[in-house]
């Protein structure tokens, strides 16, 4: 008897860490969990937000003309099923560099569409590290927040890392068996969605 899901076709996810640092704790993070979505049989691309540099979101730079880096991320965007999001923790909240990255992608589309149809019926999954003891746990509850905002569904598990700069071999991957089990349970959830 063949697969019941042997027809479905992968789960193509959008990831990116929303920091700018090489070095960066959330960027090694969204590594590991790229690596378990691909394991786990999704289609996963990855971004570095160096490549799509945007100014801080302004009305009068959109009335000019939409910035060319915003149409190439809005249509990137229109092409997955879902997002992976790894968010450092800034003075207890969501970076300015997510905050504005996800301002700019709900303005209107070339098509004269909102951006926030770019995110109707898609599923993200969230997580995030900080050398601190909680993890970035306080980031994740406010972007919670606003994913489902803009009409998201956002998978219930959800991982902070603390003490990241410990957390990591020096190959990037994760020490801790227990936080690959939470990382895989962030995915599954995404994926099952």
């Amino acid at each position: 008897m063949a697969d019941k899901h042997s027809n479905k076709q992968p789960k193509k996810l959008l990831a990116f860490a929303g920091s700018l640092r090489a070095g960066s704790f959330n960027k090694k993070l969204i590594t590991c969990v790229v690596k378990e979505a691909e394991k786990a049989g999704a289609e996963v691309t990855l971004l570095d937000l160096n490549d799509f540099p945007l100014p801080i979101y302004n009305g009068d730079i959109e009335e000019e003309g939409m910035p060319a880096k915003v149409r190439e991320l809005q249509n990137i965007l229109a092409r997955h099923d879902g997002l992976l999001i790894s968010t450092p923790e800034y003075n207890g909240a969501v970076p300015a560099l997510v905050k504005n990255t996800l301002d700019w992608l709900t303005r209107e589309q070339a098509s004269g569409d909102s951006g926030i149809e770019l995110f109707k019926g898609k599923v993200v999954g969230i997580v995030s590290a900080s050398p601190g003891a909680l993890g970035g746990l306080r980031s994740l509850l406010q972007l919670r927040d606003e994913l489902a905002k803009l009409s998201l569904w956002v998978a219930p598990a959800q991982f902070a890392l603390g003490k990241a700069h410990e957390a990591f071999d020096d190959n990037g991957a994760l020490k801790e068996d227990a936080h690959i089990k939470q990382i895989k349970s962030v995915v599954q959830q995404v994926i099952d969605f």
